[in-house]
């Protein structure tokens, strides 16, 4: 239910600064590949994907739609691999953000969803700009994807960069969801440190789905491994951070984890198939 881009245009690091932060954060450095290599990838590890092409903070609404309609043309030319996309609409630009969103809706050859990156914007989920978005959302029937817990983003800088994690604490999604039942909400990674108001927060609101991106099963928290087989085992949903965790390490450690074969199954698969049926996919 997540997953990045390979390619050079779609990657989900793009200034100096930012690749810089790959290298002093994930020790690693950018491997770029054709739009047709990594669909192939796709195919060869098994996996089907929802693609975000991540934060880009500077971006106006011309550039944002000429990357939404390359996104949308790659997704045409393989339709077998790609579902659909998260795309962080910055509220900020207002009703020509709203209209974008709503462009995007009824061009969108698959599932489209709104993508809130909180800290990544430094704008929290709960902000009255984001309003007029989830409204149009609700009435479309398509889901929000709601960043949760700490970032890579600035993580070792005086300052962190200027990033505000408080912007990404689950207390903003458990007020979108209050104020939203109507809404289709994915929490998105782990939530750390505050792993344990995330989970209390799933267990209150059903409207909320997890898709747990960006960390190895192997470091989440004690109670998080719990609740995956029991209470959560039918709302948690397989993510990953390719081309920066790859699909084949993620795989093999979450059946290193001795989680039983169905509630694998249910992870890796059947939560994300009847998520899709959530949402008319």
């Amino acid at each position: 239910m997540h997953s990045h881009w390979g390619t050079r245009r779609g990657y989900p690091f793009q200034t100096p600064q930012e690749l810089a932060q790959q290298e002093r954060v994930f020790k690693s450095t950018p491997r770029y590949v054709t739009e047709a290599e990594m669909a192939e990838h796709f195919r060869k590890t098994g996996v089907r994907v929802m693609l975000d092409l991540g934060v880009r903070m500077s971006q106006s609404i011309d550039e944002a739609r000429t990357l939404h309609d390359y996104a949308f043309e790659t997704q045409r030319a393989h339709p077998d691999v790609i579902l659909g996309h998260w795309l962080h609409v910055d509220p900020r630009h207002g009703r020509n953000a709203v209209a974008e969103l709503d462009r995007c809706l009824r061009a969108a050859p698959g599932a489209v969803g709104l993508g809130v990156p909180g800290s990544g914007f430094n704008v929290p989920a709960d902000d009255p700009s984001y309003e007029p978005l989830y409204r149009l959302c609700a009435d479309a029937r398509a889901p929000v994807l709601i960043m949760v817990g700490t970032t890579g983003l600035g993580a070792g800088q005086p300052g962190g960069g200027g990033v505000r994690l408080d912007t990404s604490h689950p207390r903003h999604l458990d007020e979108v969801a209050a104020r939203h039942p109507e809404l289709i909400v994915v929490a998105s990674r782990p939530a750390w440190p505050w792993q344990t108001e995330m989970i209390a927060i799933l267990l209150h609101k059903t409207s909320v789905w997890y898709e747990l991106h960006g960390w190895s099963p192997r470091y989440f928290t004690a109670d998080l491994k719990l609740e995956i087989s029991r209470r959560l085992q039918d709302r948690v949903m397989f993510g990953a951070d390719y081309p920066l965790l790859g699909y084949e390490r993620l795989l093999a450690d979450w059946k290193s984890e001795g989680y039983g074969e169905d509630v694998l199954e249910r992870v890796l698969r059947r939560n994300a198939e009847r998520f899709l049926v959530t949402v008319g996919r």
